[in-house]
């Protein structure tokens, strides 16, 4: 039998780890809801199941989304996952050939290097020692990297790395150390018997000249002992997200999605989170304020460990830039709102003295304005020219007496609140018998879209309007004017609504691109979500946006969101305009134009 005390602390190591994940697999697996159970076990038998081990090899193990965001850092996760398990899989076939069966000793293939000391010839013996050296080359030019991003994270193309808990410190001491003491281990038994291959002989001949061989013994427990060390600081760091991202790709791909509620499929997203520290780089709040320590990464963390303070929760802009980031794919937002949902009291009721004008006939268009849009009523004045001229037989349902969508409740955290509101408009909107609902403000369009049962088509303005001129319902004409367009958060990341608002434009003037457009788009900084930000800091988030979308001097800074343009206007940086405001003026020019072209022909007819 291959045994030698050393192997002690990487077997019970092993042992803890595994038990410890299954204990905490399963009572996440016990808190799913319903919806999400009914999927997993709609799909766990088809071919979702196949699209998810792909998934799970290339994100978990290959890192591509993070290859995307950057090469560099990239290439480290990637050596260290997918190399460790290129090193762990052949390393096993390597000691189940040369056992010559498939149980043999589980720590066999650990520490191959030690117990199989002479050269024994097994079915491709030959090419394991070159291969095995290499992928520990891999796997250590990756932890150099990770050396070099925590002393200088500038290096690997990062502005910011998260701070560790306890537990990731421990966890990140013990991986960077497991591997130099495999190949100094596996080097001191190469120079013993020569047995290495072209990095641990070389090495190993290092040591003869150095007489460190000798040290064999010590080697081999030391990297034991950082092997345990990590496997068990693991489920409590942020390497837990290594078995845990599988699962919740594994569960995403059948069609689980968080829900007003934390539940168990929050606590998998919780704990695939890496950690990886991309989402402070792209967060307004981090580069534009300098507010630090609230950013998803730090929000994800202290949810985890259970200190989650209201200003890490609620200090927020919900701007989507961070899940647009994220490599995993966690829906930060949702989880944030789940954390932030506020307790209800049981039976109460909160707007039921409200009493909306009610349609006195029946309409083809239901148009809601919204609440900022109300505050910005020049949009609502352009909104019925469009309506006049395209001839369309609508209700203006929040005209007089309007209520609110619900959304901006549910995004502090008032959920029956925002429930109550939704239930007024919703027996409104069902009875008008439109067949299409248009709204002007972004964060209506998705309360309607997502929180809403509506049997009606549901349209932002920016797509009843392009619509309107694809189909020759109203004329406009390019006044040539150079048009910068700011994509809102919620229109363009939260609903994927970018090429409309631009169809419009470029009919209308010279659409310019800018830095940062359509998923890469920066909030303004008025976000209705963060209700404990300062005056201060909104100016600065708002001026810094400003800044890059004004850079090449447009005529125009377009937008497709009340909120936006009341943020922007008082930036004094530029013309704001609203998409609706824009075809609106485009419109009265045009009919000008053509009355006094008509004007022109009567005075020809006359005088002839």
């Amino acid at each position: 039998m291959n045994y030698n005390p050393f192997i002690i602390p990487f077997t019970t190591g092993a042992i803890i780890l595994f038990a410890i994940i299954i204990y905490k697999f399963i009572a996440w697996y016990r808190k799913l809801d319903k919806k999400q159970r009914f999927y997993l076990r709609k799909n766990i038998l088809t071919f979702k199941s196949i699209e998810a081990i792909k998934e799970s090899f290339l994100e978990a193990l290959i890192h591509r989304n993070i290859y995307k965001k950057n090469l560099l850092l990239g290439y480290m996760h990637m050596s260290l996952a997918f190399g460790w398990f290129l090193l762990i899989i052949f390393g096993k076939i390597e000691a189940s050939l040369h056992a010559q069966t498939l149980f043999e000793e589980p720590w066999l293939a650990i520490f191959f290097r030690y117990f199989v000391r002479d050269e024994h010839k097994f079915f491709m013996s030959e090419i394991f020692p070159p291969l095995m050296d290499f992928l520990l080359l891999v796997i250590l030019s990756g932890v150099l990297l990770a050396w070099l991003k925590r002393f200088s994270s500038s290096l690997l193309g990062m502005k910011k790395t998260t701070r560790h808990s306890k537990f990731d410190k421990i966890a990140l001491a013990s991986l960077w150390w497991i591997f130099p003491l495999r190949l100094l281990s596996e080097s001191s038994t190469a120079a013993l018997t020569g047995n290495g291959s072209f990095l641990t002989g070389t090495v190993g001949n290092l040591m003869a000249v150095l007489n460190l061989q000798y040290f064999e013994i010590y080697f081999w427990w030391a990297y034991s002992i950082c092997l345990f060390a990590f496997f068990v600081s693991l489920p409590f760091s942020r390497y837990m997200h290594i078995p845990t991202e599988v699962v919740f790709i594994f569960l995403k791909k059948w069609g689980a999605t968080a829900g007003e509620e934390y539940s168990g499929y929050t606590d998998f997203q919780l704990n695939a989170c890496s950690r990886c520290g991309i989402c402070i780089d792209v967060c307004q709040m981090n580069f534009a304020a300098n507010i630090q320590n609230v950013q998803s990464v730090y929000f994800i963390r202290d949810t985890r460990y259970k200190h989650l303070k209201d200003e890490t929760a609620n200090n927020c802009l919900m701007c989507g830039r961070c899940v647009e980031a994220c490599p995993v794919g966690l829906e930060l937002t949702v989880i944030r709102q789940q954390l932030r949902n506020k307790k209800e009291i049981a039976g109460k009721h909160y707007y039921d003295y409200t009493k909306p004008q009610e349609a006195d006939k029946k309409y083809d268009i239901v148009y809601f304005a919204g609440c900022m849009t109300h505050l910005t009523p020049s949009i609502i004045i352009s909104m019925k020219k469009i309506f006049e001229e395209a001839g369309i037989n609508y209700w203006f349902m929040d005209e007089n007496k309007g209520t609110c969508c619900g959304r901006p409740m549910r995004q502090q955290g008032f959920i029956q609140q925002s429930k109550d509101l939704i239930s007024i408009n919703q027996k409104l909107i069902n009875s008008s018998g439109a067949k299409t609902l248009v709204t002007s403000c972004p964060i209506c369009y998705k309360s309607f879209k997502e929180e809403y049962v509506l049997d009606i088509e549901i349209k932002h303005h920016s797509e009843f309007i392009n619509e309107l001129i694809e189909n020759n319902k109203i004329k406009i004409q390019n006044s040539q004017k150079s048009i910068v367009y700011h994509d809102p958060c919620e229109l363009g990341r939260g609903s994927g609504i970018y090429e409309e608002p631009r169809n419009i434009l470029a009919k209308v003037g010279n659409l310019k691109s800018s830095e940062f457009e359509k998923q890469n788009s920066l909030c303004c900084g008025g976000s209705l979500s963060n209700a404990i930000i300062e005056l201060e800091d909104q100016i600065k988030i708002r001026n810094h946006a400003l800044e890059n979308l004004t850079a090449c001097n447009p005529d125009i800074l377009a937008t497709a969101c009340p909120l936006c343009k009341k943020t922007f206007v008082h930036g004094n940086k530029a013309k704001v305009m609203d998409i609706a405001e824009i075809i609106a003026e485009n419109i009265s020019l045009q009919n000008q134009s053509s009355k006094h072209k008509e004007k022109n022909k009567i005075k020809t007819k006359i005088e002839l």
